[in-house]
């Protein structure tokens, strides 16, 4: 029963530690005053370079937090020091956050200078049943 116990305070302690997905990181504040000296070109460039940023951290995100799934299931059912691999990767979100923040601080400074620049929000991909 001890055993049991154990196990189960592990395993939550375990799931507490793991990655966040990438769609539930939440942009960190950046202000968009250091675009407002830009114009409509430059924010589109910077935009798209940005954009691919994002894209390869939050694939780097979501590989963690497929990691860290798969080393919860392996420690809880077959072999329980595997938990203490599990760990995130709070590096990775705070730069997806802050460039998210980014995107969000460009998109601001779009609107505000009518340059007419298509922002698109990434659809969540439906799971399979």
């Amino acid at each position: 029963m001890r055993q049991l116990v154990a196990l189960v305070v592990l395993a939550a302690l375990a799931v507490g530690g793991c990655a966040t997905s990438s769609d539930k990181v939440t942009a960190s504040y950046v202000s968009p005053m250091q675009y407002e000296s830009w114009n409509c070109r430059q924010l589109s460039e910077e935009a798209q370079r940005i954009s691919h940023h994002a894209a390869a951290a939050a694939g780097a995100q979501d590989s963690q937090v497929t990691k860290d799934a798969v080393a919860t299931t392996v420690g809880v059912i077959i072999f329980w020091p595997a938990l203490f691999l599990i760990g995130g990767d709070k590096q990775t979100a705070a730069e997806l956050a802050r460039l998210k923040g980014e995107m969000e601080a460009i998109e601001q400074t779009s609107i505000r200078k009518n340059c007419r620049i298509q922002f698109q929000r990434a659809t969540p991909v439906a799971s399979a049943q």
